[in-house]
């Protein structure tokens, strides 16, 4: 660990906390088992950022300036509607090969990051226009760590030895738009979780508690499911991280094959996009991180943006170029500013 000198500007809002006077940073997840209340994000790729914080007390209403970003024209992105479906057709051809089953596709929108923007106001825009259940902002603009999540899916909750995972697989702007490739792709996902799981939980222990919920966020629906376990004596945060990161819901199966085409046909890293951010209570043994979607974050002086989807055997390209488009469109307008 690293004790920070006046960090004055780092805070986290995460589980409805507001954190302050940093303490602490490390990229050791065996933090997460010691003591404090701990800011945790995990990009895709690269080190974990744990941040502990000294002050930590219920999260109250932005007391800045309004957040105002680029309007919804002057994103770029990562993977034009070519590219976009050219991947999604490369993949059904490795799955028609067996190589793999179902591969998340993502591209990357970027834009300028606003003379004298405040990640924590966008934040608190999303709080207001884009309200998600594992909603978190992270400053520690010190570190090159900037992060204003939406997101609507749980990657890992834990409270003591229990332990649950909610991956969403299926979007649709309505409920009837759900359809059986939706369906059978959130299955698959679930056989992925309930092993990822098994690797660090009790035998016997696992469970899926719910299965193919439908739940409903700002603009659209999703299939959402949820697996339960029971951890191992001998099995903390790093290796139930270690055993289930990256999600299984933003990567595909058989996991390790996926990854290897995600590298393969995305043009750019994905940065915090598609990793996880949330909280730990290290005292209590207690924590809930996110899946990193909907998510916004600032790298090299711009704002990013992420938006993809599952591609399966039965996955339409021109369907899927429209499903990003769908994820992405409210969240543009609401980091616009002019959604008021």
């Amino acid at each position: 660990m690293s004790t920070m000198v006046a960090p004055h500007l780092a805070l986290a809002v995460v589980g409805g906390r507001l954190a302050t006077e940093l303490v602490d940073v490390t990229a050791d997840l065996t933090c997460l088992d010691s003591t404090g209340f701990w800011a945790v994000v995990l990009p895709f790729e690269g080190e974990a950022v744990c941040a502990r914080f000294a002050n930590v007390r219920p999260a109250r209403p932005w007391p800045g300036p309004a957040w105002s970003g680029p309007e919804p024209s002057e994103w770029t992105t990562s993977l034009d509607e070519t590219a976009f479906l050219a991947g999604v057709r490369s993949i059904r051809e490795s799955i028609a090969a067996g190589d793999v089953y179902q591969v998340n596709l993502t591209r990357r929108l970027s834009a300028p990051f606003p003379s004298g923007g405040n990640i924590a106001a966008l934040g608190a825009a999303l709080a207001q226009g884009n309200p998600a259940p594992y909603a978190a902002v992270v400053r520690l603009p010190h570190l090159g760590c900037e992060v204003a999540s939406a997101s609507p899916e749980r990657f890992l909750w834990r409270d003591g030895d229990r332990v649950r995972s909610a991956p969403i697989k299926g979007t649709a702007a309505d409920p009837s738009g759900l359809t059986e490739k939706d369906r059978a792709e959130n299955v698959m996902i679930v056989d992925l979780v309930r092993n990822d799981l098994g690797r660090v939980c009790e035998f016997g222990s696992v469970a899926v508690s719910g299965l193919l919920a439908v739940e409903e966020h700002p603009g659209l629906v999703h299939f959402v499911s949820t697996v339960e376990g029971r951890l191992r004596p001998e099995c903390g945060w790093a290796e139930a991280i270690a055993a289930t990161f990256p999600p299984g819901s933003v990567s595909g199966a058989p996991k390790l094959a996926a990854l290897d085409r995600i590298a393969a046909l995305e043009p750019v890293a994905r940065g915090v996009y598609c990793g996880a951010v949330g909280w730990v209570d290290a005292d209590r043994s207690q924590g809930d991180l996110n899946v990193a979607i909907r998510t916004f974050w600032v790298e090299d002086g711009r704002l990013h943006f992420g938006t993809g989807g599952g591609i399966t055997w039965d996955s339409d390209p021109d369907d899927e170029w429209a499903e990003t488009q769908l994820k992405a469109r409210h969240l543009l307008h609401v980091a616009s500013g002019s959604w008021r």
